[in-house]
């Protein structure tokens, strides 16, 4: 196994500050979890963290990484993920492929971002698509929940950009295509609670909404699955693609800082985050146990398990893409967590959850995944770790809503977005 030489950084006021995150993160995090009487310590994360380097070993690490990683994708370092992980490389994401049943058209993609901005479908009349996935906030919303007066158990909002390379959508994976998605979210009572023939007779009162589904569908009147498959088709245009790591990867040699490189290799090798967030978008895709479900208690969310049924699935999550993942916290299924935070767990291996006296011979009681078992890395990796994450970033978009066509009877000024963090 290749060892890159040790290194630490005389770090700058920017990075101290950093590294006192990551260190009140880890402390919030166990207060937080023993206050709910949730978690214990992984009994296996007794490792303590590995010496810091010298200034001069992190200059030669960098050198060292540069020449690695300059080199093309399929000749860098291999991995280290656990013997029967499928894992891809991450990289460019490709093109968008749109399903047979719902290809891409210009005026498709455009009518369904009207309809994406348009609080009218909704039965108050002030909740879009938008209030819950705000552009300005990387497609989700900022907030822990995203329903705190709706059905429990209550999760964070995904955020909608690189859904197009999806194949399970939402926390547990209830959605097999975005079509599924965008009708659930349209139509559940805790969201939208669209009633489908109120939409179409809504859409059906508005000469401009008519012409845009007369352009977009070659003739056909608006209906309720036209709408869905709009806004499905207006939310596969939404990929990542301009980040600086994208950058790095084009052959922009510098458009990754040292930190960010140490950061990158980290990733792929000692951090052991390649067993679950790997490939285009930084996610497997698939369910993983965390030890985050709070079994037994008030706040239990089995995750995929109320969809498969699967006693295996009791606890499992779908893995998020890392992507622009600064942009979208708090994070977390439950939205419990800041990125530091999320980093410190993962070094010590995550958290195990404490099995009550009744719960001792439970054979139900989830498991946490194997991939999880403590880092011992120290305090300029998780730095290096958070840098690394952030040159995943997009850059900031303020969108603006558009203009909405008139809609006889029903106020055009309709459109709610959610406030800002």
């Amino acid at each position: 196994m290749h060892h890159l030489p040790g290194f630490a950084c005389p770090c700058s006021a920017a990075m101290r500050c950093g590294i006192l995150a990551v260190a009140r993160g880890a402390a919030w995090i166990a207060v937080g979890l023993a206050a709910v009487g949730a978690a214990e310590p992984d009994p296996r994360a007794k490792r303590p963290p590995r010496p810091e380097r010298s200034a001069a070993a992190r200059a030669e690490a960098v050198r060292q990484l540069r020449e690695a990683y300059r080199r093309p994708p399929a000749q860098w370092p291999a991995p280290h993920v656990d013997p029967g992980v499928e894992w891809r490389e991450i990289g460019l994401v490709p093109e968008v492929v749109h399903p047979e049943s719902n290809p891409y058209t210009a005026a498709k993609a455009e009518l369904g971002r009207l309809l994406f901005f348009d609080a009218r479908l909704s039965a108050a009349g002030k909740m879009a698509c938008v209030s819950c996935h705000e552009p300005n906030l990387g497609w989700a919303d900022g907030r822990a929940v995203s329903q705190p007066h709706g059905r429990s158990p209550q999760r964070n909002t995904p955020t909608i950009r690189n859904t197009a390379f999806r194949t399970h959508l939402f926390w547990d994976g209830r959605a097999g295509s975005l079509e599924q998605q965008v009708e659930e979210a349209l139509t559940d009572p805790a969201e939208m609670a669209a009633d489908r023939d109120a939409v179409v007779g809504l859409l059906a009162r508005s000469p401009g909404y008519r012409q845009l589904f007369a352009d977009a569908f070659a003739g056909r009147s608006p209906s309720f699955a036209a709408v869905v498959e709009a806004v499905a088709c207006f939310e596969r245009t939404i990929v990542s693609g301009r980040s600086r790591f994208d950058r790095f990867l084009r052959g922009d040699a510098a458009a990754l800082a040292d930190a960010e490189i140490l950061g990158l290799d980290l990733f792929r090798r000692d951090a052991r985050c390649m067993n679950c967030h790997h490939g285009p978008t930084f996610s497997d895709g698939r369910f993983h146990d965390l030890g985050l479900s709070f079994y037994g208690r008030r706040t239990e969310d089995l995750g995929r398990h109320a969809v498969t049924g699967a006693e295996a699935d009791r606890g499992r999550f779908r893995t998020p893409g890392l992507r622009d993942v600064t942009h979208t916290t708090p994070l977390m299924h439950n939205g419990m967590f800041e990125l530091s935070g999320v980093l410190n767990m993962y070094n010590a291996g995550m958290v195990t959850l404490k099995r009550q006296p009744y719960q001792r011979d439970d054979p139900a009681f989830p498991v946490k995944s194997p991939h999880l078992k403590p880092l011992g890395l120290n305090r300029q990796d998780l730095a290096d770790l958070a840098a690394f994450l952030g040159g995943l970033e997009e850059p900031r978009q303020r969108v603006l809503p558009p203009p909405l066509p008139a809609i006889e009877g029903e106020p055009v000024t309709a459109t709610r977005q959610p406030p800002g963090r």
